[in-house]
């Protein structure tokens, strides 16, 4: 299956994710807060949650102090249910606390009201 209609664009509001089926797979679809949508598979790297269950939010940045929080990036994170797991939802799905490591992702296209996932 090289590409799927995955759900519509008012399925999701901007900052609200869901999972669809692309073919066999669970993913996960994004949309942040300016908009944009953005695919990846629905399970964390570290021990397979399923991240619709998750939430999307933001980040601390290196600024923050101890029992301060300089919050940042709100609506571009996705926080796995298990262990809180953090993945950069515009930077490939990679993982906040190691870069290196990232959520297979897909690309997204919009048509009329569709949102096409592909490989």
């Amino acid at each position: 299956m090289k590409e799927q209609v995955v759900c519509k664009t008012t399925d999701l509001e901007p900052g609200q994710m869901k999972a669809s089926l692309f073919g066999k797979q669970n993913v996960l679809i994004c949309r942040t807060l300016d908009g944009e949508f953005y695919a990846f598979l629905n399970q964390c790297t570290h021990q397979g949650a399923p991240l619709d269950k998750g939430m999307i939010c933001g980040a601390t940045t290196d600024k923050s102090k101890p029992g301060e929080y300089d919050y940042c990036r709100k609506g571009e994170i996705v926080r796995c249910p298990w262990h809180g797991r953090e993945f950069d939802i515009k930077d490939e799905g990679r993982m906040l606390a190691n870069p290196n490591k990232k959520l297979p992702s897909y690309k997204v296209r919009i048509e009329n009201d569709d949102v096409i996932i592909y490989k």
